[in-house]
């Protein structure tokens, strides 16, 4: 989960985003983005108060007892912006295997023996780990980091031996031979790794790990209000530009209607608050 930027108005205008110059003027952090994200579902609900949503901030509430706020009731979801893949990658000079079935394999002979690092306790690629462990009926040992930075810089040191990571971000370090992709967690294989199978084709099924974000705003906004900056984000998304960056960022952008974003959350809420359930993961 991330800090959330709270987007305030600074001068006079209507809804539309090319009139109303937005600023980045308070950044709540702390409690994994919880503390930003309750502040923003208590803001006044006039569409200049938006919220940059992640993966991880739809089943906040179940891992954190005093999240402050409720997904599904104090949001009103505008638009998707972004998803982007995890890889499972390991340092080879750590742990020698080459395929996900012998990671596997070298897992289950000696259960707990492969350290896994993640992002901090409770992010998504905590969850991650908890359940590739469930779906490979394997045990991993979870070394939490404060960040996916410095969890990168040991698994590049081979201080840990594997790890979730963006396809995005280790992408290069793939390429150069430090780290070694064994599956990407999406339906298809991505373009910035092309030669690396995904989880399915590996023989692991149901195992897709992608972090989205997407643009949201306090509950009862009006209708027109979230239609107008709906319209906005879709065009500002559908520039040739702004599609090319994002491809080389091995993201994926869907143009989609406001009714078919909100499913998405819906179903990803649901479906990651029974991942983290069944983790037993909660944070006091």
């Amino acid at each position: 989960m991330t800090d959330v930027p709270l987007l305030r108005r600074s001068g006079e205008g209507d809804h539309s985003l090319g009139n109303v110059r937005h600023e980045r003027s308070s950044s709540k952090s702390g409690a994994g983005g919880t503390l930003g994200t309750a502040v923003a579902a208590r803001a006044p609900a006039d569409g200049y108060t938006l919220l940059l949503g992640d993966t991880g901030l739809t089943y906040a509430p179940m891992i954190y007892p005093r999240a402050g706020f409720d997904f599904d009731r104090d949001f009103a979801p505008i638009s998707a912006i972004a998803r982007v893949p995890y890889a499972l990658v390991v340092n080879p000079a750590r742990l020698d295997v080459a395929t996900l079935p012998a990671f596997i394999e070298a897992a289950k002979k000696e259960p707990g023996a492969i350290d896994i690092g993640s992002a901090g306790l409770g992010t998504v690629t905590h969850l991650a780990i908890g359940l590739f462990e469930a779906r490979a009926g394997v045990q991993l040992n979870h070394v939490p980091y404060r960040g996916g930075a410095p969890m990168l810089q040991d698994l590049l040191a081979g201080q840990i031996g594997a790890s979730f990571v963006l396809v995005s971000t280790v992408a290069d370090h793939v390429r150069s031979g430090k780290l070694r992709a064994l599956a990407v967690a999406s339906r298809r294989r991505e373009a910035l790794l092309p030669d690396v199978p995904t989880a399915q084709e590996a023989g692991l099924d149901d195992f897709r790990m992608t972090i989205w974000f997407g643009l949201f705003a306090p509950a009862r906004t009006p209708d027109a209000v979230l239609d107008r900056l709906h319209g906005a984000v879709q065009e500002a998304l559908g520039d040739e530009g702004v599609k090319r960056l994002w491809r080389e960022q091995g993201a994926k952008v869907d143009l989609e209607s406001r009714a078919d974003f909100a499913r998405f959350v819906t179903r990803n809420t649901e479906r990651w608050s029974r991942i983290a359930k069944a983790a037993n993961v909660r944070m006091e």
